[in-house]
């Protein structure tokens, strides 16, 4: 039976008050092309059928070339136990915690998920994590104006440009102003005056792979009463000053390189860590240990800042289950492979990544280097535009050369990466492919 909540005599009694005789006029400001559009819907398939043309969808994608491509996204070690633990149904089926009696093993993980990344970060309040990288530095610029009451944000160029451009839409109906620093041989000059200024944000590992020295830029955040964000690729963290150390206010960034797999660009996770002082500005869940009328420990979901607890308008946001599995997934991960774990894949990244460097610089290429180190990513200079380059290198079987925008005034660039995971017969096949398709 169909669901109908409205008898007829509902609507027209609803019709009566609006003032208005047939619903149909409800919709009167719509286009009309709108309303009734004429949608090219293919003829239905069996069952077998179907399955063929999903088979044959699915073996496009290329999961086994030589993997090279950058940008935030990679290829890491992720052991067995780590994908077969959650995938497990308690997980993937779950929803927001709102009854913690009958929820206490997802409020658990997402405890120890905070906890990991309070670690990793060096700062004391993780979140229950957010949707991505991108809305994680937009919300961090929205708790920044929120708790300075400030309206200016200054972001540098080596953020991610997806990032900046996702912080450019939250903002945009709001009274705020944002300023890019531009880059300076790969790296984000200290601004001068930031007495006006909400918060000063800069990703390290930058967008460009280079390692920014990020101190001086929580020192002067500091003293003009602004806030200090960092963005990090938090598999860095593991070999890398932690933002807390820096002087970071906040930290956030993409979790994807923790343990979630690639997925073609998504879902993966974001985070946001915090210094004690902005915990009520903190968006999003956060889960709480505390104990039971019996003195049992317990876990439960506490500050509840979204809108759907509280006045809109005090609301810090809409944040919901957001991408709670896959931030389950690189705890498991991390507990998986642990502290010792972690720093061998980093340091086995950072090995690589500079061994791909001097082996194209060896054979002739243009690596672009700054004056900073790398950490898994650096630019190539390429004779043609970017894209075409990808594209003869994806057909050539090496997926390789992430195009480097122009705003970076690097030319024709594109962005490389190698992991812990890159073998010598890999970088001979994208050796091989750039040689011919650069020729």
């Amino acid at each position: 039976m169909r669901y109908t909540p409205h008898t007829e005599q509902d609507v027209a009694k609803a019709l009566d008050v609006i003032g208005v005789d047939d619903v149909n006029a409800l919709f009167a400001d719509v286009p009309s092309e709108l309303l009734d559009p004429v949608i090219d819907i293919p003829e239905g398939r069996d069952e077998v059928r179907l399955l063929q043309d999903l088979k044959a969808l699915a073996r496009q994608d290329d999961t086994t070339s030589p993997h090279f491509l950058g940008g935030g996204v990679r290829r890491h070690f992720i052991p067995t136990v780590t994908r077969h633990l959650a995938m497990q149904s308690e997980f993937v089926t779950s929803y927001t915690p709102y009854q913690p009696e009958v929820s206490q093993g997802m409020l658990q993980a997402t405890f120890e998920y905070q906890t990991v990344m309070a670690e990793l970060t060096g700062l004391p309040i993780s979140n229950a994590s957010m949707y991505d990288g991108a809305t994680s530095v937009a919300e961090a610029a929205l708790l920044a104006v929120r708790a300075t009451k400030r309206n200016r944000i200054v972001v540098s160029r080596g953020v991610h440009p997806q990032s900046r451009e996702v912080l450019a839409t939250y903002v945009a109906p709001l009274d705020v102003r944002v300023d890019v620093l531009d880059l300076e041989d790969h790296v984000t000059p200290v601004p001068g005056d930031l007495s006006d200024v909400a918060a000063v944000i800069v990703q390290s590992p930058n967008h460009l792979g280079a390692i920014e020295t990020l101190p001086p830029f929580g020192r002067a955040a500091r003293e003009a009463g602004a806030l200090f964000v960092t963005v990090s690729d938090p598999l860095a963290l593991a070999v890398l000053t932690s933002p807390g150390e820096a002087g970071a206010d906040i930290a956030v960034g993409d979790g994807q390189t923790l343990g979630v797999p690639q997925q073609f660009g998504g879902p993966h996770f974001g985070f946001m860590v915090v210094t004690e002082p902005l915990l009520r500005q903190l968006p999003g869940r956060l889960a709480g240990q505390t104990v039971d009328a019996d003195g049992r420990r317990g876990f439960v979901l506490t500050l509840q800042a979204r809108e759907q607890h509280i006045r809109r308008g005090k609301a810090k946001s809409n944040i919901c289950s957001n991408h709670q599995l896959a931030a389950v997934m690189a705890t498991i991960n991390v507990a998986a492979l642990g502290p010792q774990g972690l720093r061998e894949m980093a340091e086995g990244t950072v090995r690589n990544a500079h061994a791909l460097a001097e082996r194209l610089e060896r054979e002739g290429f243009d690596v672009l280097r700054g004056s900073a180190p790398i950490f898994a990513e650096f630019s190539l200079a390429v004779p043609r535009d970017p894209k075409t380059i990808r594209r003869e290198l994806h057909a050539k079987g090496v997926r390789a050369g992430l195009p480097i925008p122009s705003e970076y005034g690097l030319g024709d660039a594109i962005l490389l990466t190698a992991t812990e995971l890159t073998e010598t017969h890999e970088v001979d096949a994208l050796v091989s492919a750039l040689k011919e398709v650069t020729s």
